[in-house]
C-alpha cells in the first residue's frame, strides 16, 4: 500500500463561521485571519494505492462552478486535483474508487465535471465506483434549509444517473467505553475502516487506514484543522454542534490513547498530527507529512 496526499486547491473561509461561538481573539492564535476575517483552508484529499485498487478520498470543489461562485471562496495557490494526481504519477482515469466522506460541495465538487460540449455533467472519474451511504445520500438529495447551499444538485445527481454509485453498509462503528477505543466498520470492498459521525452532517464517513503499524484517520469535518482541537471550537456550519462536541471528545481521547495519526483535510499548514492528553484536555502533540511517516 502507498498513500499520497492530493492537494485539490486552497481557498479561504470566514474565521467566525469556521469557529462558531469561539471569539476571534482565541482562534486567531492558531488560524490567523486576514483583514477580511478570512482564514486559510485546504482541500487535501488522500489517494490510496493498494494492489489493483486506486481509491481517492474526497475530490475538493472541482472547477465547473461559475466565477461568481468561486469569488466567495477566494481560491489561492497553485494546487489542483489534476496536477496533484499527475505529480503522484496518475491520471483521473486510473482511479478505481472515489470515496466521499460527505456531499458538501468542497468535498465532492471535483467528482463531477462538464461534459465535452458543456451541455451537461458527467462523472469526472469514468472508471471509478463512487461510494457514499444511503442515509447521507437521502439527506443530501432532499436537503434541509441550513445545508441546502452546500448540497449542490450538479455535484450529486450526475453520479446517481451514471450508475457508478455504490453504498457501503452501516453505520456500525461504535465507541467502546471499556478501552476508550473506536470500533470501526470494516469495508472489505475498499480495504479500510470507516467511522460515522453525525454532528457536522448526517452520517459523515471518516476513513481509517492501518499501514505499517500506524492508524491514519482521514478527519474530514470532524476536525477541520489543528486549531479546532479544543472541544468548544466547533464550526458554525455543523448541524448538531452539541453532538460534534461529544463525538470530538470521544474520538480525540481515543486518538491520544492509541496514537492515531490524524490526516487533516482543511488545514492548509498541517498535514498530519498526533495528539496527547494535557491538563487542558487533548492538545497537539506532533506534526508530520506522509513522506515523514512512511519514507
Amino acid at each position: 500500500m502507498t498513500l499520497y496526499p492530493i492537494e485539490a486547491g486552497n481557498f479561504k473561509l470566514d474565521g467566525g463561521a469556521m469557529f462558531g461561538v469561539v471569539p476571534r481573539t482565541l482562534w486567531n492564535k492558531t488560524n490567523p485571519a486576514d483583514s477580511n476575517n478570512m482564514i486559510d483552508i485546504a482541500a487535501r484529499c488522500l489517494l490510496i494505492e493498494d494492489g489493483n485498487k486506486l481509491t481517492l478520498i474526497d475530490t475538493g470543489m472541482g472547477n465547473k462552478q461559475s466565477e461568481k461562485f468561486f469569488g466567495y471562496y477566494h481560491k489561492w495557490g497553485d494546487y489542483s486535483l489534476e496536477a496533484s494526481l499527475k505529480k503522484a504519477g496518475f491520471h483521473r482515469d486510473d482511479i478505481t474508487d472515489v470515496f466521499m466522506t460527505h456531499l458538501h460541495f468542497d468535498h465532492c465538487g471535483g467528482s463531477v465535471q462538464w461534459n465535452k460540449n458543456r451541455t451537461g455533467y458527467e462523472p469526472a472519474f469514468k472508471n471509478a465506483h463512487y461510494w457514499s451511504n444511503e442515509n447521507h445520500w437521502r439527506w443530501a438529495i432532499k436537503p434541509n434549509r441550513r445545508e441546502k447551499a452546500s448540497f449542490l444538485k450538479e455535484n450529486i445527481l450526475p453520479i446517481q444517473q451514471s450508475e457508478q454509485l455504490k453504498f457501503i453498509d452501516g453505520p456500525k462503528s461504535s465507541f467502546s467505553k471499556e478501552n476508550n477505543n473506536i470500533d470501526f466498520l470494516n469495508t472489505s470492498a475498499l480495504g479500510f475502516g470507516v467511522f460515522f459521525a453525525d454532528g457536522h452532517t448526517e452520517k459523515q464517513m471518516l476513513p481509517t487506514i492501518v499501514h505499517q503499524g500506524k492508524t491514519i484517520v482521514f478527519m474530514g469535518d470532524l476536525l477541520p484543522t489543528a486549531g479546532h482541537l479544543p472541544l468548544p471550537f466547533v464550526m458554525g456550519y455543523d448541524t448538531r454542534p452539541l453532538l460534534t462536541l461529544s463525538e470530538k471528545e470521544k474520538f480525540l481521547n481515543a486518538a491520544a490513547d492509541h496514537n492515531y495519526y490524524l490526516f487533516l483535510e482543511h488545514d492548509a499548514h498541517n498535514q498530519i498530527i498526533t495528539v496527547k492528553h494535557t491538563e487542558k484536555g487533548v492538545r497537539l502533540n506532533q506534526v508530520f507529512t506522509l513522506d515523514q511517516l512512511f519514507n
